[in-house]
């Protein structure tokens, strides 16, 4: 049986209630987020996550797929959120992807064939037995902190679904078009980004009938205005920049 990490992820195995597990503090950011300059983020947290970050579209296979993302630094390995300790910035929103973490829901591969079903699995080195916390009590039942982790793990997963959907639609309506960012930081600075999409306005504005209609029904619509929005904080990432570069 072989099980895929998610993006970043070191390598996981499936949990069992016998194991203690060390979680991170609240709001510690886990080391390979601390070196990504941009994180999946979700259908339902679009809204949210758009106050803070510029959110945009990828491809890992040239257009054939798309996923959205939040943009979290202007080069590789560089993530402006997160301080010298480990800390994300407590004043903006925390993508779910890493509020999950050591865990993760992955399917798994068995005699080359991949299941459908998902299984819970968590980050191999944060299985500790004498560091860790108990999930589970003695007779095997949750303890409230799993409740809590589980829920968020199932609704994550689920919504995760919905941003396939939506990616799905916006390929299949031609609306996703390469960009390449250029922002101005307060102090003149400019940076330039590539590598990404965005959703064309012409095409949008040109679209009509059924396919509108799709786009509202699905709820598309709303998140194609937060993403359209959320590109003006390519200049406020830009501003984190230049004051990481010369702090006060």
């Amino acid at each position: 049986m072989k099980i895929t990490p998610p993006f970043g992820y070191p390598e996981i195995v499936a949990l069992n209630k016998s194991q203690h597990v060390a979680l991170p503090k609240p709001g510690e950011a886990p080391d390979f987020c601390r070196r990504l300059n941009a994180l999946p983020v979700s259908y339902s947290e679009f809204a949210r996550a758009s106050h803070d970050y510029p959110l945009v579209f990828i491809s890992g296979d040239n257009g054939k797929t798309f996923g959205a993302v939040a943009v979290l630094g202007l080069q590789n390995g560089q993530n402006l959120f997160v301080d010298a300790a480990g800390a994300w910035d407590k004043s903006v929103y925390l993508p779910a992807y890493m509020r999950r973490y050591p865990f993760c829901m992955a399917k798994v591969n068995v005699d080359n064939v991949t299941k459908n079903e998902r299984i819970i699995c968590v980050a191999q080195h944060a299985i500790a037995a004498k560091d860790g916390e108990a999930l589970f009590d003695e007779k095997g039942g949750a303890l409230p902190r799993w409740v809590e982790m589980e829920k968020l793990l199932h609704e994550y997963e689920a919504d995760l679904i919905r941003t396939e959907e939506m990616c799905g639609i916006l390929k299949e309506h031609d609306l996703l078009e390469p960009f390449t960012m250029q922002a101005v930081s307060n102090a003149g600075d400019t940076k330039q980004l590539a590598g990404m999409h965005r959703v064309a306005e012409n095409r949008l504005e040109a679209l009509g009938g059924d396919p509108l209609r799709t786009l509202i029904k699905k709820g598309v619509m709303g998140r194609i205005y937060a993403h359209l929005l959320s590109l003006d904080n390519f200049a406020r990432l830009l501003d984190r920049s230049a004051g990481a570069q010369h702090p006060q």
